[in-house]
C-alpha cells in the first residue's frame, strides 16, 4: 500500500482536516436531541424539509422501530457543512437499555453535545452518558433545550449540571422571554439579542432589549470571573483592563473545553427552531477538531509486529512516531499509514456495511487493508458519505473522517484496518456484560436453522448481545442489557428476516444433591435371554461428597482379593457416572456424591465390562432414591450500584427476591454498592424493576456463584 509524499496542497488539506468536527449528540431519552440533529441538518441544507419525531419524519430515527416508539435505537451518523467546517454527527440513542450503541460512538468522537431538558434538567441517563463520554476524555458543551416549556428554567438546568455532574458551568447565553414566550437568547460575549419568528427563521441582531441590559450586563460579568479564575490570559486581562474581551472570552472558552475544566452553556426550544445557529457556531468554536486531539495509541502487539505494534525490523517513525513510553502512536496526517477503527458493523442479508473512523492516513477505494485482530487483509470495493440510511459514493477518505465502506467481510466491532506494511492495533470500544436473558425459538421447526443464523447476524453488529445454548436445558438464550434490548433484537430478527420467533422466560438448570447416603447398597444384576447372559453383583457405600473435596463426584474401591476385577471396577465407576445424569428428584443432575464399591462378586461366563456398567447404573439409581435428596438452583453474586438514597428500597428488594446481602460500601458521588448473592431465577425481570425503583440510576452486574438450596417448590 502507497503512503503518500508532501505537496504543495499539504496546508491546504491540514487546513480542511482542522476544518471537521466529528460530534456525538448525547441525551436522556426524550430531551430532545433528534430534534436537534433534525434541526441541524435543516439549517445545514442538508435536509429541505423538518423532520419531527412524532411525525415518523426524521432522518436519524429510520428504523421502523425507531418511528414506531418514538425513540432512538440505533447509532445513526450524518454529515453537514456550516459556516466553512464539515460536521460529521452521530445522534446517539437516550434509553439505558442501548448505552453499549453510546459506548462505541464516543469511542470515536472528537467532542459532543450534551442536551438536557429545561424543566427536568440532569436526568439519569443524561448523567449516564456524561460519565460515559468522561471516561473517553470527549469534551462537551451543553443545550439547554425546551425552553418554551412550562416551568422551564435555565438557571435551574444548570444547577444540576453543576450538583448532579461536578463540571463547571458557564453559561454563555440569557434567554429573551420565559415559557411560551421565549424568542431567543442574549449573546453574553458579544451583548446582542439573537431572536427568532415564529417560523423559526432567525430576526436580525440587535442590541439587548432594555428590560433585560443590566441582567446582561451582570451575567456577562459572572462569565468574565469565572474564565479568568480558571485560564491564565483571561486573568491577565482581566486584571489590567478589567474586563474581558469576546475574543479572549472565545479563546479561553475553546481551551476550558478542551480540558474539561467547564463546560460551556447554551439554550434555545429545538422544536420550534430557536437557538441552533449559535449551537453549530458553539460547536464549531469550542470543540476540537481532529488534529486538536491526542494522537491515537497501539493497544497491544498487532500480528507479525513488534510489542509497539510495528512490523518486524522497522521502528515506530517509519509508521507514525512512538510516544515517550514508546508505543506506537498516529497522528491525524493523511501521509502517514492507514490507520481507522471499525465501529459499527451493519450485516444485512444483502450487504455489509463497515462503519469506520480514519485517525490517519487516506484509503482508497479498491485498497487493500489489513484487520490487525484477525491478521487478515480485506479489499475495500466502496467508500461511502453516510446519511443515516443514504449514502453517497467517494474514492477516497482521509485521516478525521468518519465513513462507511463495503468490501471487508470478516471485520468486527473494534477491528483495526489499517496499512498492511505498517500493522497497529488500535484499542476496541469494550462492551458492557448483559444482565437479562431470554429463551429464543422459531414458531415453526422449519425456521430454527434460520433463526440461528438471523441471531448470529444481530450479534456481529451488536457485541453487546450474547447468543448461546444451554447444554442442559436445549434452549437456545439471548442475553443483552435490558429489556427494551432484547425485544427491540428480537423484532428485527421477525422484520428483517420474517422469521416468527417467540421469547419466553429461560428454564433455570437445577441440581440434585446427596444430603444423607446409604452403606452396604446391595445389587444383583442379572439377565438371561438366550446366549450369553449378564451378571454382576455389587455392594456401594453412597455418602455426600466432602466439603473440601474437588468436583462433583467423587470414586473409590476397597474391593481386595480380586473379587471384582479392575476393568471391571472402571465400568462400574462409568456406570455411576451414567447414574448421575438424572436424579430422583426431578431428573436433573445429581452433584456432591461420593461412592466407594466396598464388594461383588462376578460370574465366570456372564460377567463383562457392560454388565458392571450397567449394574452401577442401575444400583446407583436405586441408592440414591433410598437415599435423603434435594434441589440446589443456581446463584448469583450480585453487585448493585444505586444512590444512598435509594438503598433501603433497594434491599428490600433483594430480600424479597431471596437475595442474601454480604456487603455495602459506600461508592462516590452519593452512591452505595451493595455485594448479594441472589437465585438465579428471581433475576428475570431486576433489570426492569432496579430502574424504577432508582429512577434509572441504579446499576448492577451479575457472575455464576454456584448453586444453593432451592425452595421445596422449584423443579
Amino acid at each position: 500500500m502507497r503512503t503518500h509524499t508532501t505537496t504543495s496542497s499539504t496546508v491546504a488539506t491540514v487546513a480542511a482536516i482542522a476544518a471537521v468536527r466529528n460530534l456525538g449528540i448525547l441525551a436522556h431519552v426524550d430531551a430532545g436531541k433528534t430534534t436537534v440533529t433534525e434541526r441541524i441538518l435543516y439549517l445545514t441544507g442538508t435536509t429541505h424539509k423538518r423532520g419531527e419525531v412524532h411525525d415518523g419524519t426524521t432522518v436519524t430515527d429510520f428504523d421502523p422501530q425507531e418511528r414506531d416508539r418514538g425513540i432512538t435505537i440505533f447509532a445513526a451518523a450524518v454529515s453537514c457543512a456550516w459556516a466553512g467546517h464539515r460536521i460529521n454527527l452521530i445522534d446517539t440513542p437516550g434509553h439505558v437499555d442501548f448505552a453499549d450503541e453510546v459506548e462505541r460512538s464516543l469511542r470515536v468522537l472528537d467532542g459532543a453535545v450534551a442536551v438536557f431538558d429545561a424543566v427536568a434538567g440532569v436526568e439519569p441517563q443524561s448523567e449516564s452518558v456524561w460519565r460515559q463520554a468522561e471516561r473517553h476524555g470527549v469534551p462537551r458543551i451543553a443545550f439547554v433545550n425546551k425552553l418554551d416549556r412550562a416551568g422551564a428554567d435555565l438557571d435551574t438546568a444548570v444547577a444540576s449540571i453543576r450538583e448532579r455532574l461536578h463540571p463547571r458551568p458557564l453559561a454563555v447565553q440569557l434567554p429573551i422571554g420565559t415559557e411560551e414566550s421565549f424568542t431567543g437568547v442574549v449573546d453574553l460575549l458579544r451583548l446582542r439579542a439573537l431572536t427568532w419568528h415564529d417560523d423559526g427563521t432567525p430576526a436580525a441582531e440587535t442590541a439587548v432589549p432594555a428590560h433585560l441590559a443590566a441582567e446582561a450586563a451582570a451575567r456577562r460579568r459572572t462569565l468574565e470571573e469565572a474564565v479568568a479564575e480558571l485560564n491564565p490570559e483571561a486573568l491577565e486581562e482581566f486584571c489590567t483592563h478589567g474586563t474581558v474581551t469576546a475574543a479572549t472570552l472565545a479563546t479561553a472558552l475553546r481551551e476550558l473545553t478542551r480540558t474539561g475544566e467547564a463546560v460551556v452553556v447554551l439554550c434555545g426550544s429545538a422544536y420550534r427552531n430557536r437557538g441552533i445557529e449559535p449551537l453549530l457556531d458553539a460547536a464549531v468554536a469550542y470543540l476540537p477538531s481532529p488534529l486538536d486531539v491526542p494522537p491515537v495509541r497501539a493497544a497491544d502487539t498487532a500480528p507479525g509486529g513488534t510489542p509497539d505494534g510495528t512490523p518486524d525490523g522497522t521502528s515506530g517513525a517509519t509508521s507514525g512516531g512512538t510516544g515517550t513510553d514508546g508505543v506506537q502512536q498516529r497522528t491525524a496526517d493523511p501521509q502517514q499509514p492507514l490507520t481507522a477503527l471499525a465501529f459499527k458493523v451493519v450485516a444485512a442479508p444483502t450487504g455489509r456495511l463497515t462503519y469506520l473512523r480514519l485517525y490517519a492516513g487516506t484509503l482508497h477505494k479498491g485498497a487493500t487493508v489489513l484487520d490487525t485482530t484477525t491478521g487478515r487483509t480485506e479489499r475495500v470495493a466502496r467508500i461511502l458519505r453516510v446519511m443515516a440510511d443514504r449514502h453517497s459514493e467517494t474514492d477516497h477518505a482521509r485521516a478525521g473522517d468518519i465513513v462507511a465502506v463495503i468490501g471487508p467481510k470478516t471485520a468486527r466491532v473494534g477491528a483495526t484496518l489499517c496499512d498492511p506494511d505498517h500493522p497497529i492495533r488500535l484499542e476496541a470500544p469494550v462492551s458492557a456484560e448483559p444482565v437479562v436473558t431470554v429463551a429464543v425459538e422459531a414458531r415453526r421447526a422449519t425456521d430454527t436453522d434460520k433463526l440461528a443464523a438471523a441471531l448470529a447476524r444481530l450479534a456481529e453488529e451488536d457485541p453487546s448481545l450474547r447468543l448461546a445454548t444451554d447444554p442442559e436445558t436445549g434452549q437456545r438464550t439471548l442475553s443483552g442489557l435490558g429489556e427494551l434490548h432484547l425485544e427491540v433484537a428480537v423484532e428485527k430478527v421477525r422484520r428483517d428476516s420474517g422469521i416468527e420467533a417467540v421469547t419466553g422466560r429461560p428454564t433455570v438448570a437445577l441440581r440434585e444433591a446427596l444430603v444423607e447416603g446409604v452403606d452396604g447398597f446391595v445389587y444383583r444384576h442379572a439377565k438371561q435371554d438366550g446366549g450369553a447372559g449378564q451378571f454382576a453383583h455389587l455392594v456401594l457405600d453412597v455418602r455426600p461428597l466432602a466439603d473440601d473435596a474437588d468436583g462433583e463426584f467423587a470414586f473409590a474401591s476397597t474391593v481386595t482379593g480380586g473379587r471384582v476385577p479392575r476393568e471391571y471396577v472402571q465400568a462400574v465407576e462409568a456406570g455411576c457416572r451414567d447414574a448421575l445424569a438424572e436424579g430422583p428428584l426431578g431428573g436433573h443432575p445429581v452433584t456432591g456424591v461420593a461412592v466407594t464399591l466396598t464388594d461383588g462378586a462376578t460370574h465366570p461366563k456372564d460377567s463383562s465390562e457392560l454388565a458392571f456398567r450397567t449394574a452401577a447404573r442401575l444400583g446407583l439409581r436405586e441408592a440414591l432414591r433410598a437415599s435423603r435428596m434435594r434441589l440446589l438452583e443456581p446463584v448469583a453474586e450480585v453487585t448493585v450500584t444505586v444512590p444512598e438514597d435509594a438503598l433501603g428500597t433497594v434491599l428490600g428488594d433483594l430480600a424479597a427476591r431471596r437475595g442474601h446481602v454480604r456487603a455495602t460500601t459506600a461508592g462516590h458521588g452519593g452512591t452505595a454498592r451493595v455485594s448479594a448473592l441472589v437465585p438465579l431465577a428471581e433475576l428475570f425481570g431486576y433489570a426492569g424493576r432496579l430502574r424504577g425503583r432508582t429512577q434509572g440510576r441504579g446499576t448492577f452486574t451479575t457472575r455464576p456463584a454456584g448453586y444453593a438450596p432451592a425452595p421445596a417448590s422449584a423443579g
